[in-house]
């Protein structure tokens, strides 16, 4: 079994007031994001059933579901192939019994986030940026993510109405720029999020605001009209960086979320995690960069993965993710080319991954 207590997650959403909206098929999308939330599947053997999957119950592991439990919205599960028990979605999302494996290295807290904490529910990795874990709450609980162990019950920054939170922001100059992190920001109610920004935006030294989301792509009727209403209204230039690791992820109602957030200026990123046996290979991370920026996302960053406890049947050598790192830069136009990068705890930014030798006529 798999050592380590189940992350505390925020209840799911309350019911949602009715907004008007000039579309009444985007209206009404825009209304149901919380009821759809609600609805997420949470069963691992109704999952599997709506596939036609039901052979892989075999596979799958109790404990890492009761650890990690998991959540995925039904429009996700619309995009993955019916009967395809290699499907890259689902592998994203499904617990199984590779999860128990337990190898040296793959730790609960992959990236460094207890140590570099300077309040509650902030964290200082990088000069000039300040972490907020607004909340727990993800719509969609990805089986390798890194903060699957984060012990979220204390150290959520709302936990003190974000006081302590936005007294270290304050307090420190050297910050201009703030980034929403979870959980997923997006997981709160338009009106909390409006609540924390309009106290961001009495702290002089702040310049940029970054929202990281998973939101827009798993559940994309979060985009709706209140929501766009809170970025057009910022203060600052606004980054947008969302998470889509495989191009099935995208369909018409992603980009037409992409496309609503494009409307208010915001600049959008997609960072992806290098995934075995999701988009481990030169044409599925082509594939995923053209159709990020189809729906106008810019690639920014592939993540080596975080070796986090649990994630070991996710990890891609470095030999290879930089092979095929070099497959994409010979394929693609720079600009699709996401920076191939890895966290590595104490580091003052993402560490680019490098060949290990370097050809003399390249020096």
């Amino acid at each position: 079994m798999i050592p380590a207590a189940s992350p505390v997650l925020q209840p799911s959403p309350v019911d949602a007031r009715t907004e008007a909206s000039g579309d009444a098929a985007v209206g009404a999308l825009s209304a149901d994001w919380r009821r759809l939330w609600r609805e997420s599947v949470r069963d691992p053997h109704e999952l599997l059933a709506m596939l036609g999957l039901e052979a892989l119950a075999g596979r799958l592991s109790r404990s890492a579901a009761e650890q990690f439990p998991l959540r995925v919205p039904r429009g996700f599960v619309g995009r993955m192939r019916h009967g395809d028990a290699s499907d890259p979605l689902l592998r994203q999302v499904l617990p199984l019994d590779d999860e128990e494996r337990l190898l040296p290295g793959f730790v609960l807290d992959a990236v460094g986030d207890t140590a570099a904490g300077i309040a509650t529910g902030v964290l200082r990795k990088y000069q000039g940026r300040a972490l907020l874990i607004t909340t727990g709450a993800c719509a969609v609980h990805c089986r390798y993510c890194f903060r699957r162990h984060f012990p979220y019950a204390g150290q959520a920054a709302s936990r003190d109405g974000w006081a302590g939170a936005l007294d270290a922001i304050a307090q420190d100059p050297t910050i201009d720029e703030v980034i929403l992190s979870g959980g997923d920001p997006l997981s709160l109610d338009t009106p909390k999020l409006a609540q924390l920004t309009a106290a961001l935006a009495r702290v002089p030294h702040l310049k940029r605001l970054r929202i990281h989301t998973r939101l827009p792509i798993v559940l994309p009727e979060r985009v709706d009209d209140a929501l766009l209403d809170w970025i057009d209204g910022m203060p600052w230039p606004v980054a947008v960086v969302v998470h889509a690791n495989h191009a099935n992820e995208f369909d018409a109602d992603v980009d037409a979320a992409m496309g609503r957030l494009r409307g208010t200026g915001a600049t959008l990123l997609n960072q992806a995690v290098l995934l075995r046996h999701v988009n481990d290979s030169v044409d599925a991370l082509a594939a995923l960069s053209e159709r990020a920026h189809a729906a106008g996302v810019l690639p920014y960053y592939l993540h080596q993965l975080d070796r986090v406890q649990g994630a070991v049947h996710f990890e891609v050598d470095d030999s290879t993710a930089l092979a095929l790192h070099d497959g994409l830069s010979s394929r693609l136009s720079g600009y699709l080319v996401p920076r191939l990068v890895r966290e590595v705890p104490g580091d003052t930014g993402k560490r680019p991954l490098t060949p290990l030798r370097q050809d003399p006529a390249d020096g």
